[in-house]
């Protein structure tokens, strides 16, 4: 049985997979942004061990989340599924003075990664629009470019797998993974999403806990729970170690060396 976290799981997605992982037999903690939220998890799956609060807006929920998930222990795979969708009609601020879309896509997923426990298998939701990020990383928080929700969500979503793949490199003790799991009529991908909902939360949980030799591998982007080309750029260590920069600079956490 494996003890299993999973960011932004009140509904969706995160949820599905939640739930598939608790009918397998693994232990699974959950995460909402706030405590009214926390309640309709608890009761959609009160199986859980537990749903954890915290907006992942701020630095300090942030911390205070990581805080809390380290007190269930070592995590045996962490999937970070938070996220906000590609249809915020404008650059909305946080606490910290940062894009409320980058802060929550790849900022929460950077300082949980570094301050939790080290896990044995991370997994990052992306998205197919990976395609269109720019690998610029120039004003990738958006402080300066005029507001296109669609392209600040590209460039999250290839900025998540940027991480994945730079934290396989550095830390080879963990399976490192990023997912697209394909537009799926959940409530960020809206009732016409075409793509199928029951694939779409099945490969994070797959790689969370799988013995598959498929699934035991680092460094990799599946759709499917098959492995997929991605935006070249994601494969780039010099972009990676820059996006790492950006992070630690901003939130003023390392990630810790490999072992």
């Amino acid at each position: 049985m494996a003890k299993v976290f999973i960011t932004g799981s009140s509904d969706g997605l995160g949820l599905m997979a939640g739930r598939l992982l608790v009918e397998q037999g693994h232990e699974v903690v959950l995460h909402a942004r706030n405590e009214a939220r926390a309640e309709d998890t608890r009761t959609a799956l009160p199986q859980a061990g537990a749903v954890l609060t915290g907006d992942l807006s701020s630095l300090a929920a942030m911390r205070d989340v990581a805080e809390q998930a380290n007190g269930w222990g070592r995590f045996d795979a962490v999937i970070h599924n938070v996220g906000l969708g590609y249809r915020e009609p404008r650059r909305i601020e946080t606490v910290d003075g940062l894009s409320q879309l980058w802060a929550v896509n790849v900022l929460a997923p950077y300082v949980l990664t570094a301050l939790l426990h080290k896990p044995g298998r991370l997994v990052y939701l992306s998205s197919s629009m990976t395609t269109g990020g720019d690998q610029s990383l120039d004003d990738l928080r958006w402080d300066r470019r005029r507001w296109n929700g669609s392209q600040a969500y590209s460039d999250t979503k290839l900025h998540d797998v940027l991480l994945a793949f730079c934290v396989a490199r550095r830390w080879p003790d963990v399976l490192s993974n990023a997912v697209n799991p394909g537009w799926v009529p959940t409530r960020m991908g809206g009732s016409g999403a075409p793509d199928d909902l029951d694939q779409g939360y099945r490969t994070q949980g797959w790689l969370a806990v799988s013995e598959d030799p498929a699934a035991r591998v680092t460094g990799r982007y599946f759709y499917h729970q098959r492995q997929k080309d991605v935006n070249p750029a994601a494969r780039n260590p010099e972009i990676q170690d820059r996006l790492l920069a950006v992070c630690q600079e901003v939130s003023g956490i390392a990630l810790p060396q490999g072992g």
